[in-house]
């Protein structure tokens, strides 16, 4: 057994609340000036879409976009005749290669929450980002659980992607990418998650209050609490095996994300994420011109005109 050996804080960084798409409200993090080329890692927001506001049709080429309710639901509609819905808990990973056109948009529900969600944007390896488009669905129940303390013993590790404490994803996606949703009861409860040697890697907090690392040897070496709506940014040592991670109050939780960076250009333009100025402007070319998997562009959503 590898020694457990913690990363530490780098930098952390509010999320403030900003408005994007038709009306959403999103707390954006990853793909702000202040936390840019955070190799594979695009951007992350939390959004919560109020009544009369969505993500109506929009393009993508080149990303894998992942969306992980929290409250509420959404239902998504693509041209290729995909659609669905999503609830509190449920993951939807997509892939969009070489193209995809869909509408991502609010099912508000009497006496319900407005529908929020974390979405991550993730680079795919410039082998992959012509592929044809993909989706991979799971419902809250489907997505496994570790327990490294025992069912009673405080600490759930909800594995969205990737292994933890032995247990593993059925998510899988074309780069290394590891996402867990970690729940804490008990202030003071800790766990250590292992993150693949040389991955970059951070979290999010969603409630409470956590502490990153080894415990202090002395007073004068106290970790700074980390509360609610900041992205946490690791060390990458390579002699670094992991993240420890402790409660500060009685039910956090924060999600933790761990990529594998390519040794790859970035080159973005809104929802088109190439290698090249080139590529990008032959991304915009296929659009419009509705080719090389963007022959259904003139496609309207049901959904997407909906308010």
């Amino acid at each position: 057994m590898a020694s457990q050996i913690s990363r530490t804080v780098s930098r952390a960084i509010t999320a403030v609340e900003q408005g994007e798409g038709a009306g959403a409200r999103v707390r954006r993090s990853i793909g702000t000036p202040q936390l840019r080329n955070f190799h594979p890692f695009l951007m992350l927001d939390h959004f919560r879409v109020p009544r009369g506001a969505g993500f109506p049709d929009h393009p993508h080429r080149g990303q894998g976009t992942v969306t992980y309710m929290l409250e509420g639901k959404f239902q998504h509609e693509d041209f290729a005749g995909h659609a669905g819905t999503i609830g509190p808990g449920d993951v939807q990973w997509m892939l969009a290669g070489r193209g995809i056109m869909h509408a991502e948009m609010p099912l508000h529900e009497a006496g319900g929450p407005d529908p929020s969600g974390l979405q991550l944007w993730v680079d795919l390896p410039a082998e992959h980002k012509m592929v044809p488009p993909s989706y991979q669905e799971f419902k809250d129940e489907e997505l496994p659980r570790a327990y490294p303390e025992g069912k009673d013993g405080g600490v759930t590790v909800k594995i969205i992607s990737g292994e933890s404490h032995g247990v593993s994803s059925p998510v899988r996606h074309l780069g290394g990418c590891w996402f867990f949703d970690i729940n804490l009861a008990k202030k003071g409860s800790r766990v250590f998650q292992a993150i693949p040697q040389g991955w970059n890697s951070f979290a999010y907090s969603l409630s409470g209050t956590s502490f990153i690392g080894a415990p202090p040897s002395s007073a004068g070496d106290a970790r700074e609490p980390l509360p609610a709506f900041h992205t946490i940014v690791f060390s990458n040592d390579f002699s670094q095996t992991g993240l420890e991670i402790e409660a500060g109050e009685d039910d956090t939780r924060i999600v933790v994300i761990a990529g594998e960076p390519l040794d790859q250009p970035v080159v973005q333009y809104g929802p088109f994420v190439l290698t090249s100025r080139e590529e990008v402007i032959q991304a915009f070319e296929d659009y419009e011109l509705r080719k090389n998997g963007f022959e259904n562009a003139g496609w309207k959503s049901k959904i997407g005109g909906r308010r």
